[in-house]
């Protein structure tokens, strides 16, 4: 069998709340080629949300799945009926991180204020990704899921799918998730010096640790390029540590290097509009996903503190406005602007 790694983020331009990096991990037949996943999965998956009302699940870039302000239910849908192949649901706001988070940032002390009851009524801590969980508004907040789809729906999306995958011998192995807060993105801006090292280390060892998981095979990494940059070779180094690294195209629009890591094979892409590949695409929904359920207790945080606040999704101007807004009760909270303000 041969693997196929798909990489993006969510995030990387706002300066309020967290930037969020996902990446969806197949196993893929001898045969299939990576190009031609979206047509293997033809009978159950499209590309575009129109079309997915003929019983398929819309997998594509989030961009096109959700606007600022709209319904969840596109993202939402593909995103918990992909997460069933891998016989994982989630019940609330709390279930949902640790189902995505990366096992090498699991400690016994990450824990949020979320609980549950036992049988015994006996409060469970429940671990959070990251740094998360030191975040006032993350405290104590709590609610159902899923938010735009019935249980109905989503089971039977999910059933189509695992029908669907089955019958081309291809399989969901691993989905998974790093969610920088603003402190520690802040943090590891004055560590590696500019937000694109910040996106590119991240997305890396998020795609190392998944790499790690699996079983002997080919891996083939997709990432959606990362902004401006065209060269990765030192990057791939340092992360990978690669006994070996060949540069087989270093262009504007597609960079594609192969390694030696541990004894395997890793051919690793670097895509503009990478989300044309399903894993990208995959990942793209889910990183837009959780950075949207993140953004829900933010403002409701501070929409208490201040009665009549306006909502905000943390982009450029409107980021202004809200900072601006809030700026009396963060002073009477104490809050830090390093702890909030994403510098870059």
């Amino acid at each position: 069998m041969r693997y196929l790694l798909g990489t993006d983020e969510a995030g990387y331009g706002p300066n309020l709340g967290p930037l969020v990096v996902a990446a969806s991990a197949w196993e893929l037949p001898d045969d299939l080629s990576p190009e031609n996943l979206y047509e293997a999965l033809a009978e159950v998956v499209c590309r575009d949300k129109a079309d997915a009302g003929d019983g398929r699940l819309a997998i594509a870039d989030s961009k096109q799945l959700y606007q600022a302000g709209g319904s969840l239910a596109a993202l939402e849908r593909g995103v918990l009926a992909m997460l069933s192949l891998l016989g994982r649901s989630v019940a609330t706001w709390c279930d949902c991180w640790p189902t995505f988070q990366r096992p090498e940032s699991q400690s016994p002390d990450q824990w949020s204020g979320c609980s549950a009851q036992d049988d015994t009524t006996r409060p469970i801590p429940r671990p959070l990704v990251g740094a998360l969980r030191a975040d006032p508004w993350h405290d104590g907040y709590d609610e159902p899921l899923p938010l735009a789809v019935s249980a109905e729906e989503l089971a039977n999306c999910c059933q189509s799918l695992a029908d669907g995958c089955r019958s081309r011998s291809v399989r969901l192995v691993e989905l998974k998730a790093d969610v920088l807060s603003p402190r520690r993105f802040n943090d590891e801006l004055v560590e590696y010096g500019n937000k694109a090292e910040v996106l590119s280390l991240t997305t890396l060892r998020l795609a190392r640790s998944l790499v790690a998981e699996l079983p002997a095979g080919e891996v083939t990494i997709v990432c959606d390029r990362h902004g401006g940059r065209s060269h990765y070779a030192a990057l791939l180094q340092h992360v990978f540590d690669c006994e070996l690294i060949r540069v087989r195209q270093e262009t504007a629009e597609l960079g594609i290097y192969e390694i030696q890591s541990s004894g395997r094979a890793i051919e690793i892409r670097f895509l503009v509009n990478g989300e044309r590949m399903l894993p990208t695409a995959l990942a793209s929904m889910t990183a837009k996903y959780l950075r949207e359920l993140a953004m829900r207790p933010f403002n409701a945080f501070w929409q208490r503190h201040i009665p009549g606040l306006r909502a905000t999704a943390g982009y450029a101007t409107d980021a202004s406005r809200f900072y601006d807004d809030i700026r009396p009760a963060r002073r009477r909270l104490k809050i830090k602007d390093h702890d909030l303000w994403r510098q870059r």
